[in-house]
């Protein structure tokens, strides 16, 4: 395949001075998808022509075509590559004919805006010669297989990504990964890969160039020959969009199910369920330009929205895409359907209890639809070195998987690539595919790569812990000054009368404040200044400052008051001391927490029971921590010596 891809890319070599590297993939593209479907046709292009002349009915032609010879598209002009070759006076205008008498569902050179590049072309006198060259390719689907194509889209897509120093990743999802999240899915769909005749469906919204759908048709026809598996797909580019549906096209699939479109803002597929999912949403991006539509669709559908979660910040919608894939399930009453996704780690921990991203978290495992997530190996994508995972969701868990999740790390399964390809340098073995799949199988459970733990246990409740308030007051002009410059006292109070009437006060230091009070309203009084009861709280607190022998502060039922400044929080995990209830067991365990870890160290705290959240979070990398101590000194100085030692003899050789 690389060969194929470095003859296609030579073709670029016509193109140099006409256009910039970056450019090359406006006519390298689209011609290698005219070339793969002039391959298609050929072996019934003479038949399908007589029936077009019979049949001038686009509707009706295009039931014919599919009756008569299995195909889902058909272009009814007089002209193919080949017979374009034969009058090179008139290629341009043939060659628009040609590309405009496709049947109405190929529209993807008007996606790249194809007649464009056909007029650059000839007026640099290029059309020729690039026409002439692909005319010489042989992509029939005998020849290059459907996978062999992918891979060759693939190859240019990353070629032009690089020569544009843009991010390859946002169009494709390296085969490796894919391989294993399709295996995920298919993992306990025993009827699919055996049965004949079994038809399951795939939905991509982030499609690409079709890689995940692709590798989802091969791996259970390779299993199944006598399987269907119907493709769906969304994409937003217009490039990715055009490579994906022709390759769909090409594969028989039909062309209706690859739609262009945001779909976050605008699904598509409104109202359709899949029995497999599979997605590589772009990470860390923004949803700033589907934030109306998101919220509207949010504020109005709430629980029965595609993000029944709730809304993650603004910055990144990984969560977006996780919860409407979720969504996008087969219900359990169809018989239910599985998920898989690959993100970064920020979802796995992101934000505190009752935030967004908490309680994206927290309906996806109360409603116990997260079933498994891989860790994968760093440095395996191609615009990104950092850590990736693949969620795996199913809304019908095997019973032993009931109400758990499994963590598997997967972040030393690679192997090291010869040539990196952009931040790509480490692929993903067989053998480790095979690991991976192994210990999912047998949901195994160990301290090195698999631990299953139950939903309770990424559950806690955020406490927040009070300390009485104790202050020491006192009027210094240090004090004085701060309280003059405090906003609520800016505004209609005369700071002359003011400073006086706290003079008048004194230094002396009170550290109870029902006596500094008396005595500070009496000045105030005496010197005929009335203030607010919000100023007059400004007021002593900028006079006081935190004292622990200073009396406790105390409101008007003879509740102690609390220091904002030494407010602290604590998480409870929901399992702390063997809870076994969950939610239920709050009260318990929180109060249980409470008593051991913090009033031995605080023994005048309190809970502020109004204030407890709950939160989810995922501590993978946590949970599969192992300590390494660190290097004894003894060590470190022998390896200096031994280092020094040699630098020394290096030293004598040169001397010598």
């Amino acid at each position: 395949m690389s060969n194929l891809g470095n003859f296609v890319w030579g073709i670029a070599d016509q193109l140099r001075g006409v256009y910039r590297p970056s450019q090359y993939g406006n006519v390298i593209l689209p011609m290698t998808i005219l070339r793969r479907l002039d391959c298609v046709l050929e072996p019934t292009r003479d038949q399908v022509r007589a029936l077009a002349e019979a049949e001038t009915r686009p509707e009706i032609l295009d039931v014919k075509v599919r009756k008569q010879f299995g195909l889902n598209f058909h272009n009814t002009s007089d002209y193919d590559l080949a017979r374009l070759k034969k009058d090179p006076d008139g290629l341009r205008n043939n060659l628009v004919d040609y590309i405009s008498k496709f049947s109405a569902n190929i529209d993807v050179f008007e996606r790249f805006k194809f007649e464009n590049e056909i007029a650059t072309l000839e007026e640099n006198n290029r059309l020729y010669i690039v026409v002439s060259q692909f005319a010489d390719i042989d992509l029939h689907p005998d020849v290059v297989s459907n996978a062999e194509m992918g891979d060759l889209f693939e190859e240019l897509i990353r070629k032009f990504a690089e020569a544009s120093n843009e991010t390859a990743g946002e169009h494709f999802t390296p085969r490796d990964a894919i391989r294993l999240a399709v295996d995920l899915v298919f993992a306990e769909d025993s009827d699919a890969l055996t049965d004949k005749g079994v038809v399951r469906s795939v939905y991509d919204p982030t499609a690409g160039t079709g890689g995940m759908l692709s590798v989802a048709d091969e791996h259970l026809k390779t299993r199944n020959p006598d399987a269907r598996l119907n493709l769906y797909g969304q994409e937003i580019n217009d490039q990715s969009y055009a490579i994906c549906k022709s390759d769909m096209i090409a594969k028989g699939q039909n062309a209706t199910n690859i739609k262009r479109g945001d779909t976050l803002a605008d699904d598509l597929f409104a109202g359709q369920t899949f029995d497999y999912c599979l997605s590589n949403p772009p990470y860390g991006v923004d949803w700033k330009a589907s934030e109306d539509a998101v919220k509207q669709e949010y504020d109005h559908g709430g629980a029965y929205s595609r993000f029944p979660g709730g809304l993650p910040p603004i910055s990144d919608g990984q969560m977006l895409f996780l919860q409407h894939l979720a969504t996008k399930m087969r219900p359990v009453g169809d018989g239910g359907g599985r998920a898989a996704i690959v993100l970064n780690g920020s979802p796995l921990f992101s934000g505190g209890a009752e935030s967004g991203p908490s309680e994206i978290r927290r309906w996806l495992l109360e409603n116990d639809l997260v079933e498994a997530i891989v860790a994968l190996p760093t440095n395996m994508f191609y615009n990104t070195g950092i850590a990736t995972y693949i969620w795996l969701l199913d809304n019908t868990k095997q019973p032993e998987r009931v109400g758990k999740v499994q963590l598997i790390d997967g972040t030393g399964l690679y192997s090291k690539m010869r040539k990196s390809l952009g931040s790509k340098n480490r692929e993903l073995t067989d053998d480790g595919r095979e690991t991976i799949l192994r210990l999912y199988d047998e949901m195994a459970d160990d301290d090195h790569q698999s631990k299953t733990l139950t939903n309770d246990e990424f559950g806690y409740w955020t406490i927040t812990v009070e300390r009485p308030l104790r202050l020491n007051f006192t009027c210094t002009e240090e004090r004085i000054d701060r309280a003059l410059a405090a906003k609520a006292l800016t505004k209609h109070v005369d700071h002359t009368r003011l400073r006086d009437a706290l003079e008048d006060v004194g230094s002396k230091v009170y550290f109870n404040r029902e006596e500094f009070l008396k005595v500070l309203y009496s000045s105030l009084r005496k010197h005929e200044i009335d203030l607010k009861t919000p100023q007059r709280k400004t007021l002593w607190l900028a006079l006081g400052e935190h004292d622990d022998d200073a009396d406790i502060c105390y409101d008007k039922n003879g509740d102690p008051e609390p220091n904002p400044a030494l407010r602290d929080t604590e998480n409870v995990p929901f399992t702390y001391g063997g809870n076994a209830e969950g939610a239920d067991g709050r009260d318990a365990t929180v109060e249980s927490y409470f008593d051991a870890e913090v009033l031995p160290h605080v023994p005048e705290a309190w809970i502020h029971l109004t204030k407890t959240k709950v939160g989810y979070e995922i501590p993978f990398t946590r949970l599969f921590y192992k300590y390494q101590p660190p290097r004894t000194l003894e060590a470190i100085d022998a390896d200096l010596e031994a280092r020094i030692a040699r630098v020394l003899e290096l030293l004598r050789e040169v001397e010598s």
